[in-house]
């Protein structure tokens, strides 16, 4: 192997050593980002079903109530 061909070597193994850094770089972002997407939408889940809970129990007690209203009218 010639000297400018080791040095072609060089130059491309450092290019392409490089090249994966910024890879890594951007893959490490875009999991970091993707992460904190769906921690926040197990957050938003969460609360969803807590409300949907609670206006599942507010009409339960609004049934109870008007059961108990009709059965006194009688």
């Amino acid at each position: 192997m010639s000297k400018t061909e080791g040095n072609s070597a060089k130059e491309l193994t450092e290019a392409m050593e490089e090249t994966m850094k910024r890879l890594q770089g951007r893959f490490k972002g875009i999991s970091e980002q993707l992460e904190s997407k769906i921690d926040e939408m197990g957050t938003r889940i969460d609360d969803l079903e807590n409300d949907v809970s609670e206006l599942m129990t507010q009409a339960g007690m609004e049934e109870q109530a008007t059961s108990c209203h009709v059965t006194s009218k009688n």
